[in-house]
């Protein structure tokens, strides 16, 4: 019986720290997912030959895509 009280007075607490591992896991996930960065670089590139953007925009845009690149290879070697 007093396994249950126990159970039901820490549930909210249970539920919190469940819930505060999945926002962690899933902030991870973002954080670490670089198909965006390499599908925001051959939309970049794609611009760049339709002549959308010039070449300089290009290369401010591409060394900043390839700087979060980067340090998403860094968190996941770092992690592992």
């Amino acid at each position: 019986m007093a396994f249950i009280l126990d159970d039901i007075a820490l549930s909210p607490i249970k539920l919190t720290i469940w819930l505060a591992k999945k926002l962690k896991e899933s902030a991870y996930n973002e954080m670490t997912d670089d198909a965006k960065v390499l599908e925001e670089l051959l939309m970049l590139q794609m611009k760049l030959e339709m002549e959308e953007i010039n070449e300089d925009d290009y290369t401010k845009k591409e060394t900043l895509l390839m700087e979060r690149l980067e340090e998403i290879r860094i968190l996941k070697k770092d992690i592992s």
